[in-house]
């Protein structure tokens, strides 16, 4: 296809030739130091563009000829730029390999390869990476002294790239990583918080965040950076419950009196002051800082409904309630006696209930919830324990000795059951 085009091109080109320069009519007489020539037109135009051609290749061959030099650096730049560019790669796929050793050297080799070629030495973003290969390689080997100082040559250089500043806030989210892992929980928060705020949103941000407030002993904010990472759905949903419930039980149990318990749990989240075992757990925290009655009052909604809970939140509920009975009020009883069926099921929030109408003299109820706690061993052996205590004192008061010592003697054979 290619021949028939150029076949075309050049039946084209002559027949405009003969078209054009077919009549030599036309004559060009030349005049110079009295001497006179004349020429056919077609020989004259043919001429001066062959002139023309001369002249131009000269110009081109002398342009080359003077600009060999500047090529030749232009082309040992580029060899040297393609060799650096191929030590960073091989330093990361050895950092990928685990080879932490020789990634550090060769991304060192990467570097001299650019400081060496003054070309190359402007390209800041270049040399950050093959820093933060270096950093990230040295972490590995617990090498912190030269570690650091790569980071912050990294952090050093990253400022001098074009904006985003991706590299820069690489090298602070490393920085942090390397911190957390150092147990560094103060100099962790210092780098993330150095983030710019859509820096600080991403998921790894958070992650990181997260295991450096548990670190520095901050469960509020880390319940609140989980509650972000749950969000953007950066834990599946039963490890994102199983989290915000721990980290709300850790929030409360650092309360060191009763107000400043209130203040803690007005700043959780509203779906934490709903959540039973939450409020079994703050309301335990309540009750053994001396404010039973506070205590009963946060579990009193969830015993509302503890009929439709299931069972874990059941027996924390329950376990709850065992904590704060003292001075236990009458209009908690319909509370207990809806919740009897539910303790049938349930030996743990038999236990509760069986203490909580004890603690109101309702002592045939009482009887047999405690008997149905104590003698199912799937309960604990200190609750059954507590159980067979609590009869043996009923028995007690009811006189009825020879029962009280073998609810007492139950109650010592029950840690090694």
């Amino acid at each position: 296809m290619r021949t028939i085009v150029w076949l075309l091109l050049l039946a084209v080109t002559a027949v405009v030739a003969a078209t054009a320069l077919g009549g030599n009519d036309g004559l060009v007489t030349i005049y110079w130091l009295g001497w006179r020539t004349d020429v056919s037109l077609n020989l004259f135009i043919i001429s001066l563009v062959l002139i023309f051609l001369a002249i131009y290749s000269t110009v081109r061959g002398l342009d080359a000829l003077l600009g060999l030099p500047k090529r030749a650096k232009r082309w040992r730049t580029m060899q040297r730029d393609r060799a650096a560019q191929s030590a960073l790669r091989e330093a990361q796929a050895l950092y990928l390999a685990a080879r932490y050793t020789r990634a550090h050297k060769v991304a060192q080799r990467a570097i001299a390869i650019q400081a060496d070629t003054p070309d190359l030495a402007l390209d800041a973003e270049f040399t950050a990476l093959a820093h933060l290969m270096s950093a990230g390689s040295l972490h590995r080997l617990q090498n912190r002294q030269h570690r650091d100082e790569h980071l912050q040559r990294a952090l050093d250089l990253s400022k001098l790239t074009r904006r985003p500043r991706a590299t820069e806030e690489g090298a602070r989210l490393m920085a942090a990583e390397c911190a957390i892992d150092d147990r560094d929980a103060t100099r962790a928060l210092r780098d993330l918080g150095d983030l710019p705020p859509g820096v600080g949103r991403r998921t790894q941000a958070l992650r990181l965040k997260l295991q450096a407030a548990r670190l520095a002993r901050q469960p509020l904010e880390a319940l609140k950076t989980a509650r972000l990472l749950a969000k953007h759905q950066g834990f599946t949903g039963a490890a994102a419950e199983g989290l915000l419930r721990t980290l709300a039980s850790e929030t409360l149990e650092t309360a060191r009196d009763a107000e400043q318990l209130r203040k803690i749990w007005q700043q959780l989240d509203a779906s934490d002051r709903r959540d039973p075992i939450v409020v079994a757990r703050g309301a335990t925290r309540m009750a053994a800082l001396g404010a039973t009655q506070e205590a009963r009052q946060w579990l009193a909604p969830q015993w509302d409904q503890i009929a439709r809970l299931p069972p874990d939140a059941c027996d924390a509920l329950g376990l709850a309630l065992t904590h704060s009975l003292l001075g236990l009020e009458a209009e908690w009883l319909p509370r207990l006696d809806a919740a009897t069926p539910a303790a049938l099921r349930n030996p743990g929030l038999a236990l509760s209930v069986g203490l909580a109408l004890a603690e109101r003299q309702l002592w045939g109820k009482a009887r047999s919830l405690l008997l149905s706690a104590a003698n199912d061993l799937q309960l604990d052996s200190n609750r059954r324990r507590r159980a067979w205590t609590r009869l043996a004192q009923l028995a007690e008061q009811e006189n009825r000795d020879e029962e009280a010592a073998r609810f007492y003697r139950l109650a010592a054979l029950a840690d090694t059951n």
